[in-house]
């Protein structure tokens, strides 16, 4: 789900006769429960997590382990909110971890109610326990949620650590979104994202596990989603300062994000990290970035008592070059964590949706997209599967040092796309769509 790893990823479905032999092949590998002796099967979400972060940790948890054992996304999205479901139904009081004293004196002294913190490796155990019994009851009749056809959707991944000295870029293809969080409606949705952390990979991995459980849970989802996107961009940069807080940690990411719901698109994004739409070969802009060198955002640093000084290109109080992150916790309130959200309604017409990092976009501009990717499609004969590989090496070739991530995803066959010559393509058409406008006059995120 959420991967800093090079990746391409194909269409991303499952037929129903996937599902009972991924889970034969899984049970026999694991027959029975684990032991407390018994190793995890995969990584515990660190040593201890909040209640408030249980969700989106182990849906992450699930995710990774069925999809790293080659799952049906639409299976491996419905066995994790089962058994997540059936967990969160039990008392997980048993493991609640003590606080630490110097913890205690700092919630005294700020007189806040304390923190629940959970074991997360006994947790993680229960939780793996509780996905084998699902598994188990599953083998024999999987049930008709988790096999109804949906969408297909072709989407090309690729990220590369470049000659930066760590990888802390991550993204997440959620094309089961409904499914991992039991969403029973007539909508449809699928979620893609991507996060550039700086200062570490923490707050980029956090919200790569967190933004999306919390959209999910917004009770404004179903008749306001850009509402529910920027609402959950805020409540995770909250929970990552106080995690940031409890741990020390001082990293901060920027992210673009967009849910699908239906026919409709919604994109929400903090910093500069961005996405474009292109449609019939024309790009068409959806948002504008975060940069301390925005008018809007150089004022709004201002009036809150910090500045914005050029060292070797626009930064907030002499440091950072973007003015809105998920985290950066000695930085707040210049660097805002309040996201920007847009939507548009799809006609059919649209080509593909690209989402990419500043590693990108800051070497290649945005008229160009559109014909790097009708040239992949002429040389590739119609193939878009590895459309985002090209892309990351055009930016690596035009200078580009830092991480590089690129997902594309197609509205439309690839092979149509080349056969009808997609006119017009390196255009520019600056068409946002319908946008909401936030307190600071700018377009908002969704």
């Amino acid at each position: 789900m959420a991967s800093g790893a090079p990746q391409k990823s194909g269409q991303m479905a499952c037929s129903t006769e996937e599902s009972p032999s991924f889970l034969d092949a899984l049970l026999c590998d694991f027959p029975a429960p684990l032991s407390p002796e018994s190793p995890l099967p995969w990584k515990a979400p660190g040593t201890a997590i909040s209640q408030e972060e249980v969700e989106g940790e182990l849906a992450e948890l699930a995710l990774s382990f069925l999809l790293s054992r080659n799952a049906p996304p639409l299976l491996a999205a419905s066995l994790a909110h089962e058994a997540l479901s059936q967990l969160l139904q039990t008392d997980l009081s048993e493991f609640q971890k003590l606080p630490r004293k110097e913890e205690e004196d700092e919630e005294e002294e700020e007189e806040k109610a304390p923190v629940i913190l959970l074991d997360a490796r006994g947790l993680a155990r229960s939780f793996f326990n509780q996905l084998w019994e699902v598994c188990s009851q599953w083998q024999k009749q999987v049930p008709l949620a988790a096999r109804v056809p949906q969408r297909q959707w072709l989407v090309s991944i690729h990220a590369i650590r470049n000659t930066r000295r760590k990888m802390e870029d991550r993204h997440v293809c959620l094309p089961a979104f409904n499914q991992l969080f039991g969403l029973s409606d007539a909508v449809d949705r699928a979620y893609f994202a991507v996060f550039d952390g700086h200062g570490g990979v923490d707050a980029a991995r956090y919200a790569a596990v967190h933004v999306h459980a919390n959209a999910a849970r917004r009770p404004e989802l179903p008749t306001d989603p850009a509402g529910a996107l920027r609402a959950a961009f805020q409540h995770t940069d909250d929970m990552f300062l106080r995690k940031a807080k409890r741990e020390r940690l001082q990293s901060g990411t920027t992210g673009v994000c967009a849910l699908v719901t239906g026919t409709t698109l919604h994109v929400a994004w903090l910093g500069d990290s961005q996405v474009i739409l292109v449609e019939q070969g024309q790009v068409v802009k959806l948002m504008e970035p975060h940069k301390p060198e925005r008018q809007d955002e150089r004022a709004r640093i201002e009036a809150l008592g910090g500045f914005v000084s050029h060292m070797d290109c626009w930064r907030v109080n002499g440091t950072l070059a973007v003015s809105r992150a998920i985290g950066d916790i000695f930085q707040k309130p210049y660097v805002s964590g309040e996201a920007d959200a847009a939507s548009r309604e799809l006609t059919g017409s649209e080509d593909y949706l690209l989402l990419a990092c500043d590693g990108f976009f800051d070497v290649i501009p945005h008229q160009e997209v559109a014909g790097l990717v009708q040239s992949h499609l002429v040389r590739q004969q119609g193939s878009g599967l590895l459309v985002a590989e090209e892309l990351v090496a055009a930016a690596r070739d035009r200078g580009s040092h830092d991480n590089i991530t690129v997902m594309v995803i197609f509205f439309r066959d690839p092979q149509e796309l080349l056969e009808g010559g997609a006119q017009g393509a390196g255009a520019s058409q600056a068409a946002s769509g319908s946008q909401d406008s936030p307190e600071t006059g700018t377009p908002q995120r969704s």
